[in-house]
């Protein structure tokens, strides 16, 4: 069967499969007990492997089946979930996550999976003989006692087993692991069955009798033996069939197996809210939820991609028709544009709304992140994880993800202290990292926060002094959150020593030009042995902007709006200079002014106005006054990228084509305050 048309799909599901098993391996590291948390992270597993096997990749399925085996086991009590136990789970689906990425760049998925898989094997049924030996006060070889793992018998079967036991016959559940290597095994298959033949008869097959003669199955199957013959016997009969890895034998219990489905139907039969009635559903009541199930379909990105670039055309075609209504000043002309307008404004929300996925996509990875990173560092840390649900663009997703493992790497490693330092200080062993997003407006807030030991501010302003970031009289005039964000600054580390970790003085710098090459920017907040939070302001989307138009000498330019505070037309008696560079007075503060002319080159002639144009703009807790000729207006526009070739443009972030065909560049107001 070819199965390349469904290979997107595979991939996208496997990864979604590998979150739940991660998140779920977290949870179940404190809850070993939820048995509804081992249930998920079983269902997970088996879904895995049947993608996998389905189709063809064989390490893949394999893995993920030794590691459903164990989760098989753990939830019929046969393993307890132990701490040391999910370091090799987490290994595993490490593992599995690696598999899949090779597989979605092109590969094959193979991997050299020989040693985890033993050591599983050995998780499975290390403890299990334990459990055996002690529940029936003896050794017997390659045996388990255990909860059936055959649950699908008819009522004949059932009566076969009953009548066996009443006529002094041992029912068994025989579970057969063949060697991975095994060529023929079908053949294999068929001389098992010659030796249960000859010790007794079997009732059960799974799987089936046909598929086992097909080889529908991977490397493992189970059937139900009814013998006089003791369990060491059996075991030591069909271990003499070549290509063997391993034979499990125990008792097969009938009341058992009666007591588990009894369970299942019971919890698949009590309604969600104890005084919910069961109703049976009307056939329209069927056909609404058929229709329920359906609501949902999966689209490449690339799909939504395309369909947003011609959006953006237009987008530009709308703002052209605009221009060209008002220039004619038809009626019927300015109606249709009118409602060409709010229709395109619809269906830009719509398409917006398509592309947003829930920042989960990013958070979901760093709690194994953080576990990994505290255990190496000999430090005890919670990640407590807000607003997971919260949207981004699949543009602001796909930036992001760097600069939030930078800042947590940051707090582990700086802000949260050892165990034994914060029992010295009052404070809990086990420090707490908390992640949190929220809507706020047009932006996104991303924070993280520790309860750590916080910046120590006299440490970084003798470091920024030492290493000539700032002079004696610039540090006398620095706010706390200014001082704060000079650990930001390219190359500054207050680290006492390099690891691998942190201390080459990288990290931060990178933060904070990534955050500011998304037009967003970073604050950051801090109180001695209290903590810190780093808070992270993004926008929605990236694509699509409110700008306010600007004019210079005839040339037309774009500030957006998430950077403008106001627009301010002042006297040349309120121009003010300080340190001989010109400045305003706005509002109390004192604003430094910013000829754009002279930034971009702009020839015109000088003519001494009387008045002046300003846009305040603001990045932090800093401002600046732009100059500009006129203020034209405000209007939504499509940024597009100048290219590689212009990539270094100086406060240059893009540009727009305008409704009457001009290019309008877009100013990066964040390159001129810094």
């Amino acid at each position: 069967m070819d199965t390349t048309q469904y290979l997107d799909v595979f991939i996208d599901e496997s990864k979604e499969h590998i979150e739940v098993l991660y998140k779920k391996l977290l949870e179940l590291e404190k809850s070993p007990s939820e048995k509804a948390i081992i249930e998920e992270i079983f269902r997970a597993a088996h879904t895995l492997k049947g993608m996998s096997a389905t189709m063809g990749y064989s390490d893949l399925a394999t893995l993920t089946h030794t590691l459903e085996n164990v989760f098989d086991a753990i939830r019929y009590d046969r393993v307890q979930v132990q701490t040391e136990m999910v370091d090799l789970l987490v290994e595993t689906v490490d593992q599995l996550n690696s598999m899949v990425e090779d597989i979605a760049n092109g590969g094959s998925g193979t991997r050299n999976i020989a040693d985890v898989v033993n050591k599983l094997e050995r998780m499975e049924t290390g403890t299990s003989a334990q459990n055996a030996s002690s529940s029936k006060g003896k050794q017997v070889s390659d045996s388990v006692t255990s909860t059936n793992v055959i649950r699908t018998l008819d009522e004949f079967e059932l009566s076969i087993l009953n009548e066996s036991q009443e006529r002094g016959f041992s029912n068994y559940e025989v579970t057969v692991q063949l060697r991975e290597d095994c060529l023929l095994k079908g053949a294999r298959v068929f001389m098992v069955f010659e030796v249960l033949e000859q010790l007794g008869e079997v009732i059960k097959s799974e799987p089936s009798v046909t598929e086992l003669e097909d080889e529908n199955f991977e490397h493992s199957f189970t059937v139900i033996l009814v013998s006089n013959r003791p369990e060491t016997e059996i075991s030591e009969k069909i271990k003499k069939v070549s290509e063997i890895e391993t034979v499990n034998v125990h008792e097969f219990s009938v009341s058992n197996y009666l007591e588990t489905k009894e369970q299942v139907v019971q919890r698949s039969s009590v309604p969600a809210n104890p005084d919910d009635k069961q109703v049976n559903p009307t056939p329209d009541e069927r056909e609404v939820g058929k229709n329920a199930q359906q609501k949902t379909i999966r689209v490449n990105i690339e799909k939504l991609d395309v369909l947003m670039n011609l959006f953006e055309e237009l987008i530009i075609d709308r703002g052209r028709l605009e221009q060209i209504s008002i220039d004619l000043r038809n009626a019927d002309l300015q109606d249709t544009v009118e409602r060409m307008s709010r229709v395109s404004s619809d269906l830009q929300n719509i398409i917006l709304m398509m592309r947003m996925v829930p920042i989960d996509h990013v958070f979901s990875r760093f709690p194994r992140m953080v576990r990994k990173l505290a255990r190496d560092l000999n430090k005890q840390v919670d990640i407590e994880i807000i607003g997971a649900d919260t949207e981004l663009d699949r543009t602001v997703i796909d930036e992001i993800g760097d600069p939030i493992v930078h800042l947590l790497r940051n707090a582990i490693d700086h802000g949260i202290e050892t165990p034994e330092e914060r029992v010295r200080k009052g404070k809990p062993e086990k420090g707490t990292i908390k992640l949190e997003a929220f809507h706020s407006g047009n932006h996104v807030f991303i924070e993280i926060s520790d309860d750590g030991a916080g910046i120590n501010k006299d440490k970084v302003l003798k470091k920024a002094l030492s290493n000539g970031l700032l002079t004696d009289r610039e540090a006398e005039g620095l706010t706390d959150q200014q001082i704060y964000e000079l650990i930001m600054e390219s190359g500054f580390s207050t680290a006492d020593k390099i690891s691998d970790i942190s201390g080459r003085g990288v990290g931060l710098d990178v933060v904070k030009n990534t955050i500011e090459s998304l037009g967003g920017n970073i604050a950051i907040d801090s109180a001695v042995d209290k903590g810190s939070v780093f808070s992270v302001q993004l926008p929605l989307t990236l694509t699509i902007i409110s700008v306010l138009l600007v004019e210079l000498n005839k040339e037309k330019y774009a500030i957006p709006l998430s950077s403008i505070i106001e627009t301010a037309i002042i006297s040349k008696e309120q121009l003010l200079s300080a340190h001989h560079k010109k400045v305003i007075d706005f509002r109390g503060k004192v604003v430094p002014l910013v000829n754009l002319k002279d930034i971009f080159g702009v020839e015109a002639p000088e003519v001494e106005e009387a008045y002046t144009s300003v846009v305040i703009v603001k990045k932090g807790d800093k401002l600046a006054a732009l100059i500009v000729d006129s203020f034209i207006g405000q209007q939504e526009v499509v940024l597009k990228s100048l290219g590689a070739y212009m990539s270094n443009t100086f406060a240059i972030s893009g540009a727009t084509i305008l409704g009457d065909g001009e290019v309008a560049l877009i100013i990066d107001s964040n390159a001129i305050i810094k």
